[in-house]
């Protein structure tokens, strides 16, 4: 395996220089970086990162802690994030916490004993004490996702409250009046400001949400399916159920199946976080689309912003509702040329 000296040798240069290059140090001139890029390439020269990390005191590496891998939401939030911190130089380390907030723990305390230089989170509760202790701590955090309220982190999220209003007011330009949640766990912060996006828009409108029309999920398909089916044992089941999350939208559709129920003919539903099976489901699913792959790459800006000393920036980016036919209507907005799951 070729070494920084077989590297300086095969440039002409002296091991100091080629050091130099390889750690972006300003001073070097244009016609050195040639000369090392050509010799790096030519000997397939892999520098040390564990003696690079000794020497800088960082890894360029980031831990990433998501509630739930097997959701396509933080799949495909997962892989913008490694994207884009490949693109920047760094290496992500994952961490399923499969929104139990023991293994979130976990995942924290092993990757923090690995030095990463910054961590990414989206939590599974709000009351994790070593989550607290980490904010305060020397490593760099950023919330994606979800937030802890109350601690001195920046947050890259999405705001669904309009959507969620725009959601409503297509509902009730459908004549739909008897609406029904699937609420995901109230410890998480979407959990919690989903269900009352929904309850302010259900008031604009003067429509009422009552306790039965509530249904508590965790965020996972059982949960939907087990909410819907109390939902239509109901003396007078709801018209439309909005499940909080995409997994708890397709244990709906199994519930209501299951029930030899049709959508929308019987009973309408609509999720969050729209996912590339919902066009895919009979029929396709009226949902909330959020811009998945620019928090991802966003909360990479916003934690190496941190890590090379620059100030913290929150970001919010509106999310937007995708109207297909699971409401009985018709797919009548245009689609979005950026995103081919927007339409059938």
């Amino acid at each position: 395996m070729a070494g920084i000296k077989d590297v300086a040798a095969a440039a002409g240069l002296s091991v100091a220089t080629v050091s130099r290059v390889l750690n972006g140090h300003p001073s070097v001139s244009e016609d050195a970086r040639t000369r090392v890029t050509a010799a790096v390439e030519g000997l397939g020269y892999r520098p040390n990162a564990l003696a690079r990390s000794l020497r800088t005191d960082q890894t360029r590496t980031l831990g990433l802690v998501i509630s739930d891998v097997l959701n396509p939401y933080f799949t495909e939030l997962a892989r913008s994030v490694e994207e884009e911190a490949r693109a920047l130089g760094y290496s992500v380390v994952i961490g399923n916490a499969n929104e139990r907030p023991e293994l979130q723990d976990h995942h924290v305390r092993t990757l923090l004993d690995r030095r990463i230089d910054g961590l990414l989170v989206s939590p599974a509760d709000g009351s994790s004490p070593l989550m607290r202790q980490t904010a305060e701590g020397p490593t760099p955090m950023v919330f994606v996702d979800r937030w802890m309220p109350g601690l001195d982190v920046p947050v890259v999220r999405a705001d669904g409250t309009g959507a969620v209003r725009d959601l409503v007011a297509h509902l009730h330009g459908l004549g739909h009046r008897r609406l029904a949640i699937i609420a995901g766990p109230a410890a998480t912060t979407t959990g919690h400001e989903r269900v009352e996006a929904f309850r302010e828009a259900l008031h604009a409108y003067g429509i009422p949400l009552p306790a039965e029309l509530v249904g508590q999920g965790d965020f996972q398909a059982d949960s939907g399916r087990r909410v819907t089916e109390g939902f239509l044992a109901l003396p007078e089941p709801p018209d439309v159920v909005f499940a909080a999350d995409n997994l708890m939208a397709l244990g709906a559709l199994d519930a209501i199946r299951a029930r030899g129920l049709a959508v929308p003919d019987d009973i309408g539903l609509a999720a969050f976080d729209d996912i590339p099976w919902f066009v895919h489901t009979g029929p396709p699913i009226t949902a909330i689309a959020q811009p998945t792959a620019e928090l991802g790459r966003a909360a990479v800006h916003a934690l190496t912003d941190l890590i090379e000393g620059r100030p913290p920036q929150s970001v919010t980016l509106p999310a937007r509702l995708v109207v297909r036919r699971s409401c009985g209507e018709p797919a009548t907005t245009a689609p979005d040329p950026r995103d081919p799951r927007s339409q059938l």
